[in-house]
C-alpha cells in the first residue's frame, strides 16, 4: 500500500503541497480553517467539532492543548494562533511593554521600531504564538476615537516609513526564520475616518480622498510583502469593508498584486447581520465575504453553518473557498508549521522574554517617545545634573538639597504607563492584575530612584479621574460581546486638592502626571470631550495657584486639551503611554539625564470642536479661524523642544528644474546655538503652489534627524525623488504634475517656523 502523501512532502513546492491538500479537504474542513475563534472558552469543540483553522485569545496553558488536538486530527492541519501583540507581547506575564504606536511615532525613527517589532517577534514566537495583528496603519483624524493610541499619528507618509519598518521586524529574515512572527496591516482602510469620533461609524470617504491619503500606507507595506491584512469594521459608500469588492479585488489584489491573506475584524462577518443590517442571515453574510475575497473570517463562529448552506443553497461556488483555503495553507506551509507546529518553548522563553537587552532597548524607545512641548527654562531642573565638557549630563550638580513634589492621579499609576493591549486592559481573563508591578517604573519611582542624594521627593495623588458603571443598554451587545463600562468622572475631591497644595508649598519644584485612563481608550470606548477628566483640572489650578514652578507631565492615549493652568505651566512633557520602563524616562528629562528629542505625530487641539486637527488640510475656506476660536493647534504636527536651541538658515535649492524620474537635492544649514547637544529632527514638507484639483497646504516629504553638539554648524542634505511630489487627480489617478512647488523645510510643521525656495517640475 502506498503511503506517501504528497502534502507532507517538504521536498515538494509549497503550491503542489497546497492543492494536494486542499484537494484531501472535505467542505466542513474546508470552512473550518478559515475560522479563527476565541479560545478564552476552551479550545476542543472549535478544533474537534468546527475544524478551525486559527485561534486568537488563547491563554498559554491552552496552546499545548489546541497544537495536541489539530495534530491528531484527520489530516493534521497546525493551527494558526494569533493575538494582538500591538506594542510588546501585550498579554504574556512578564512580556516587554513597549511604548505605544503614538509613542513610538513621536521617535520619527524607523529603525528604533524596527528593533521593537524586532524584539517582540522573538518573545512572541518563543510562546507558541504565530501572528501579531500589527501594525496599526490608520490615520489619527478626530482625536475622539478611541483608539488613537494604536495609531501612528495623522501623517501617510510617516504611517508609512513607520509601519513599514515594524512589519520588517516582526517577519524578520522570512517565515521560515524561527524569531518570524506574521505582520497583519491594519485596518484597511479608512476606519480612523468616523463620524463624530464614534468607532467603527460609516466612514464619509471618497475613492479620490482614500488614493489621497488612506491607501498610500497599506499599498507601500503590501507591496514590500506585510504577509496578511485586517479589514476595518466600518463602511464606506454604504458597503462594509468585509464585501467591498473595489477596494478588496480591484485595488488590493488587482493594481497592487496582493497576493496575501485576509482576515476579518472581530465578527464583522456577523455585525453584516445584527448590526449593519445588509444581509438577512448569516448564510448570505458569509457568501458575500467568501466571494468578495475574505480568507480567515474572525469570531463569527455561525459561518461554519452559513458557508456550508450557502454552497449547497447555490450561493457560493466550492472553489471560492479552495482559493481562500490555499492561502491560509500557504502561511502554515512557509511557517514551517506541518514540520514544526513551534509550540511554546520554555528553554527560549527564558532565554529571551523580559530579558535585559529588552529592558534597555525599552528604555531608549521611552526616552525618545517624549515630547518636550514647551519650557519656560525651568527643565533641567536646577540642581539635579551639571552637564561634562559636551554638554552630556555628567554628574550631580551642587546646588542646594531640593524638593520634588510629584502629584497627580497618573503618577504612579503602572496600568495607564502602559496603556491599552497590555495585560490588564481588558482584552483577555488570565492576566487579572496586569504585568508584575516590579517591572514597571512609574514617574514616582523615576523620581525617587534619580534624583541626587540629597533630594527629597514627596508625592500626593491629588484628584482621581473616574468610576466606572454598567451600561444601562445591558451588559452584552448582541454579539455577546461584554459591553464596555460607562465612565462617571470623579468629582474634585477637596480633601485630596488640599493635601497636594500643602505639599506642594513645601516643595521647590511641582511634577503634576495627570491624563487619561484604559476606560477612556479602546475600541467602543470613543470620547465626546478631550479634556481632563475628573479631579485633574481643579487639581492643576490649585497646584498653579501655589506659585511653586510646576511642571505638567500628561501620560495618555492621546493628544487632550489641556486648561490655561497646564498652558501655563513652566514646562509640559508629553508622554503617550510610554510602557514599562516609561517613568524613568520622564525623570532622566526632568532631570537633565537625557536630551528631549521626540516629535508631535499628531497634532494637538485647543478643542474638542476644532476637530479634526491635522496639519495636511486641504485648502479653501471662508477665512482662517472660527469667530471664537483660532483654528491653529495648540501644539502642531512635528513639534517637540530640545534643551539647546538649532538655528536653521540658508536653504538651497541644488536643482531648481527637474522632470519626473530625477531627484530634488537642496541643503539648509544648521546651528546648535545653545549649550547642550541635540538630536534634531529636520522636516521636509511641499507645497504646491498651483494644482489641477484642490490638494493639501502642505505634506511631509522626508525628514532626517541630525545630532548636533553644543555651537556645532552643520550642513544638512535633502533628497526628494520627484515621483513623490505628486497629486489625485479628479480621476482619481496619481500623478506627477508640472509646476512650481515650495520646498519647506523646518523643526515642525508650522508655516512660522519653515524656511522656504522653490523648484519647477517640468513636464
Amino acid at each position: 500500500m502506498n503511503s506517501y502523501v504528497p502534502y507532507l512532502d517538504t521536498a515538494l513546492p509549497v503550491a503542489e503541497r497546497v492543492t494536494d491538500l486542499v484537494a484531501r479537504m472535505t467542505l466542513p474542513e474546508k470552512v473550518g480553517q478559515m475560522l479563527q475563534l476565541d479560545a478564552r472558552e476552551g479550545v476542543r469543540h472549535l478544533v474537534e467539532d468546527l475544524h478551525v483553522g486559527s485561534l486568537v485569545h488563547t491563554s498559554p496553558a491552552r496552546i499545548h492543548e489546541a497544537a495536541d488536538l489539530s495534530r491528531d486530527s484527520r489530516l493534521g492541519i497546525p493551527l494558526l494562533i494569533a493575538d494582538d501583540c500591538i506594542h510588546g507581547h501585550s498579554f504574556w506575564e512578564g512580556a516587554t511593554i513597549f511604548p505605544t504606536q503614538l509613542g513610538m511615532a513621536s521617535s520619527w525613527d524607523a529603525e528604533l521600531v524596527e528593533q521593537v517589532a524586532r524584539v517582540t517577534a522573538t518573545e512572541v514566537a518563543a510562546t507558541g504564538i504565530h501572528w501579531t495583528f500589527s501594525p496599526v496603519l490608520c490615520i489619527a483624524r478626530d482625536l475622539r476615537w478611541g483608539r488613537v493610541n494604536e495609531t501612528f499619528g495623522e501623517d501617510p507618509f510617516l504611517i508609512g516609513e513607520l509601519a513599514s519598518a515594524m512589519v520588517r521586524g516582526y517577519q524578520g529574515d522570512g517565515l521560515a526564520d524561527p524569531t518570524a512572527i506574521l505582520a497583519c496591516a491594519k485596518h484597511f482602510a479608512g476606519y480612523s475616518e468616523t463620524q463624530g469620533g464614534r468607532d467603527a461609524s460609516e466612514a464619509d470617504i471618497s475613492q479620490r480622498k482614500l488614493r489621497s491619503w488612506f491607501l498610500p500606507p497599506f499599498e507601500r507595506v503590501a507591496r514590500e510583502g506585510c504577509r496578511t491584512f485586517m479589514l476595518g469594521y466600518q463602511s464606506m459608500d454604504g458597503v462594509p469593508i468585509t464585501i467591498n469588492d473595489w477596494l478588496l479585488n480591484d485595488v488590493l489584489r488587482g493594481e497592487w498584486g496582493y497576493t496575501g491573506t485576509l482576515v476579518t475584524d472581530w465578527d464583522t462577518v456577523g455585525r453584516m447581520v445584527w448590526e449593519q443590517q445588509v444581509c438577512a442571515d448569516h448564510t448570505e453574510a458569509a457568501a458575500a465575504a467568501v466571494r468578495a475575497g475574505n480568507d480567515m473570517v474572525m469570531t463569527t463562529p455561525k459561518f461554519f453553518e452559513g458557508a456550508q448552506k450557502a454552497v449547497a443553497n447555490g450561493l457560493l461556488a466550492e472553489s471560492a473557498l479552495d482559493a481562500a483555503v490555499g492561502r491560509i495553507l500557504t502561511l502554515k506551509f512557509e511557517l514551517g508549521l506541518f514540520e514544526n507546529p513551534r509550540r511554546p518553548d520554555l528553554e527560549r522563553q527564558a532565554a529571551v522574554i523580559g530579558v535585559d537587552r529588552h529592558a534597555q532597548l525599552n528604555l531608549d524607545v521611552a526616552r525618545r517617545s517624549l515630547v518636550l512641548l514647551s519650557n519656560d527654562g525651568l527643565l533641567p531642573l536646577d540642581g539635579g545634573f551639571s552637564a561634562d565638557e559636551s554638554g552630556r549630563a555628567a554628574a550631580p550638580g551642587t546646588a542646594p538639597a531640593r524638593t520634588v513634589l510629584v502629584v497627580g492621579p497618573n503618577a504612579d499609576d503602572p496600568q495607564t504607563q502602559l496603556g491599552d493591549w497590555a495585560g490588564a486592559s481588558g482584552q483577555i481573563d488570565w492576566m487579572p492584575n496586569g504585568q508584575p508591578r516590579a517591572m514597571t517604573q512609574t514617574v514616582l519611582d523615576g523620581f525617587r530612584d534619580h534624583v541626587p542624594p540629597t533630594w527629597t521627593v514627596t508625592h500626593a495623588r491629588g484628584a482621581g479621574i473616574l468610576t466606572t458603571a454598567p451600561d444601562p443598554e445591558g451588559a452584552l451587545n448582541p454579539d455577546g460581546q461584554p459591553r464596555p463600562a460607562i465612565v462617571v468622572p470623579d468629582r474634585p475631591d477637596a480633601d485630596l486638592i488640599a493635601e497636594a497644595v500643602a505639599a506642594a508649598r513645601g516643595a521647590d519644584y511641582v511634577v503634576a502626571v495627570v491624563g487619561d485612563r484604559i476606560e477612556l481608550v479602546g475600541e467602543g470606548k470613543s470620547t465626546a470631550t478631550l479634556e481632563l477628566v475628573g479631579g485633574q483640572i481643579a487639581l492643576l489650578d490649585a497646584l498653579a495657584a501655589t506659585g511653586t514652578p510646576m511642571v505638567v507631565v500628561l501620560i495618555s492615549s492621546k493628544p487632550l486639551v489641556l486648561p490655561p493652568s497646564a498652558l501655563g505651566a513652566a514646562a509640559i512633557v508629553c508622554a503617550f503611554n510610554p510602557g514599562m520602563r516609561g517613568g524613568r524616562a520622564i525623570a532622566e528629562l526632568a532631570l537633565g539625564l537625557i536630551e528631549p528629542s521626540g516629535r508631535l505625530p499628531v497634532s494637538f487641539p485647543r478643542h474638542a470642536g476644532q476637530q479634526p486637527t491635522y496639519y495636511n488640510q486641504i485648502r479653501g475656506q471662508h477665512g482662517d479661524r472660527y469667530a471664537d476660536l483660532p483654528q491653529t493647534p495648540a501644539f502642531a504636527f512635528g513639534a517637540g523642544l530640545s534643551y539647546t536651541t538649532i538655528e536653521y538658515s540658508d536653504l538651497r535649492i541644488l536643482t531648481p528644474t527637474v522632470t519626473a524620474g530625477e531627484t530634488v537635492r537642496a541643503e539648509v544649514t544648521l546651528r546648535n546655538t545653545g549649550a547642550r547637544p541635540a538630536l534634531e529632527t529636520v522636516q521636509v514638507y511641499i507645497h504646491d503652489v498651483v494644482s489641477s484639483v484642490t490638494w493639501a497646504v502642505k505634506e511631509l516629504k522626508t525628514y532626517r534627524q541630525v545630532e548636533l553638539a553644543p555651537g556645532e554648524t552643520r550642513t544638512v542634505t535633502i533628497e526628494l525623488p520627484v515621483d513623490d511630489c505628486t497629486i489625485v487627480d479628479r480621476h482619481a489617478v496619481r500623478i506627477v504634475e508640472p509646476g512650481d512647488i515650495e520646498l519647506l523645510v523646518g523643526p515642525s510643521s508650522r508655516d512660522d517656523v519653515q524656511l522656504r525656495a522653490c523648484f519647477t517640475i517640468k513636464g
